[in-house]
């Protein structure tokens, strides 16, 4: 008897649960006003949308990217005394890096125009 009330629990309450979700999150209609641009209660001087600086935006991937990377080789101390194998993936990890910073280099992704 407890372990059909269980499973009768179990069933009834996620549903209750769904079903107050989709009564409760009923979405208004769309108010064009709404979606305007507000400025101090004026009509905006300019567009609302900025330019989007490409130049930055992948200035600060390469700095995401090799970030991540440096925070990978921090440990590399401690683990030089483990194996061969060890080694060598560090030693390559680290050419690969030195290889992509020489790429952007070049490229020129690194100076700030």
């Amino acid at each position: 008897m407890l372990m059909i009330l269980a499973v009768f629990i179990s069933s009834i309450f996620p549903m209750f649960i769904i079903l107050a979700t989709f009564m409760l999150s009923k979405k208004s209609t769309e108010n064009p006003e709404k979606a305007t641009p507000f400025e101090c209660g004026f009509d905006p001087y300019n567009s609302a949308r900025i330019p989007f600086s490409l130049q930055f935006f992948i200035l600060a991937v390469i700095f995401l990217v090799f970030d991540i990377e440096i925070a990978l080789l921090m440990p590399v101390p401690s683990m030089m005394s483990i194996s061969l194998e060890t080694k060598a993936t560090v030693i390559i990890l680290s050419i690969v890096l030195i290889m992509g910073l020489f790429h952007e280099w070049n490229e020129g992704s690194l100076e700030w125009k």
